[in-house]
């Protein structure tokens, strides 16, 4: 069966949004020297085994010095015991309820943000899925939201630098790009650092302040570990829920039937944002790599060795979910991995479900309907590890 989404400009490695699936769930790649990982419970099995599948891959693409830096605190390299320690410290701050309490922040901010749509034609990437979410990070962090175009320079440069990563060396241009995204991090870095420093002295109701006061049995964060934290709350939390966003208006214009029928019961938006997350996942493929010998999907992988585990590729693995091309707002069950499993589970996930449930009501009770632009397709990201639209121009009716 062939997707009726396959006519869109999708990246070229992703032939299971084409409706081809991969001849075998585990292929080795000689240009990259990784390992790809496309079925879904080899997929299961990596992420949910972490003593077999380390996630401590950055300095097997960057040199060492630089990830150490880089990674000190981000919670997607750690493993345990170390991610223990770590998540606990971050999840004393990073709570359900804090999340739960920005409902009505996100339900006016979204109004405002439609506010300021003039006419029938707009870019919801532009005017709504990337702004809401830095807004609402920028909240909680207690970042000027003076500074979003600033924040959003180093987004963008980090995207842009991004493209497919190879353990092989991947010469001059592949080397201009990691330098390009370490740039770009190290400016933010500096930014957020400078927030910190000013919590330690001068207390505020917000997120830094509170890592920055995080203490279990006696240990807190150190400064690098509160600013790589931040930071990977500020680009995975944000571009997560606006590719969740953009993707989901994609799929209902797609699939008009799906469109007509979440309008009539909203009870349905929670399905219909889990099958967005399926369906077109927004974190396309996750790295790890082996701390022995392992046997998977019928190859032998030696130690050492990095793996691609796609995650979209799994989410349309014809053993784990019924008729996996078709969209389906009410599927359920629907075990997906678009935020991941074990413990590495994205730790922002309730609040990208929260955005996406408020988010998508508010355009519905708005806009009777939306269609893409025929005369303005959308565009994508280019990086391979990602799904979803830097653009998304449309149509609405009022």
């Amino acid at each position: 069966m062939i997707d009726p989404i396959e006519h869109w400009d999708i990246h070229p490695q992703h032939s299971w949004l084409r409706g081809v699936q991969p001849e075998q769930p585990v292929v080795f790649d000689e240009e990259v020297g990784m390992w790809h990982v496309y079925g879904y419970a080899e997929a299961l099995a990596i992420i949910n085994d972490p003593a077999t599948y380390s996630s401590g891959v950055a300095s097997r693409f960057a040199p060492k010095e630089q990830t150490d830096i880089a990674f000190d605190g981000n919670l997607s390299q750690a493993d345990p015991p170390e991610h223990k320690h770590l998540r606990k410290l971050v999840s004393r701050t990073f709570t359900h309820k804090m999340v739960a309490n920005m409902e009505s922040r996100i339900h006016d901010l979204t109004n405002e943000l439609l506010d300021e749509v003039s006419g029938d034609r707009f870019d919801l990437v532009e005017v709504l899925a990337y702004p809401l979410p830095v807004i609402v990070i920028c909240d909680l962090l207690g970042l000027p939201l003076s500074d979003m175009e600033l924040l959003k320079g180093w987004g963008d440069q980090n995207l842009e630098a991004r493209g497919q990563l190879t353990v092989r060396g991947g010469g001059d241009e592949y080397e201009r790009r990691l330098d390009y995204q370490a740039e770009s991090a190290l400016e933010m870095g500096f930014y957020l650092l400078e927030h910190v420093g000013d919590r330690r002295t001068t207390p505020r109701d917000d997120l830094l302040t509170k890592l920055v006061e995080a203490d279990v049995d006696g240990q807190r964060l150190t400064d690098r570990q509160i600013v790589n934290f931040a930071n990977l709350l500020l680009f995975a939390g944000h571009i997560t829920t606006t590719m969740l966003l953009g993707n989901t208006i994609l799929c209902l214009d797609t699939f008009a039937e799906a469109d007509e029928r979440v309008r009539k019961d909203r009870s349905l938006v929670p399905t219909l944002v889990e099958e967005s997350l399926r369906y077109l996942t927004p974190l396309a493929a996750n790295y790890r790599t082996t701390t022995r010998d392992v046997e998977l999907g019928g190859k032998r992988i030696r130690e050492g060795e990095v793996l691609m585990v796609w995650l979209s590729a799994a989410n349309r693995d014809p053993s784990a979910f019924d008729d996996p091309h078709a969209f389906d707002v009410a599927r359920d069950p629907n075990p997906h991995l678009g935020f991941g499993r074990g413990i590495h589970f994205c730790l922002g996930a309730p609040l990208a479900r929260l955005e996406g449930r408020v988010a998508l009501n508010i355009l519905f009770d708005r806009f009777p309907e939306l269609r893409t632009d025929p005369e303005k397709p959308p565009t994508f990201l280019t990086p391979p590890d990602f799904t979803g639209v830097w653009s998304l121009p449309l149509q609405a009716s009022r």
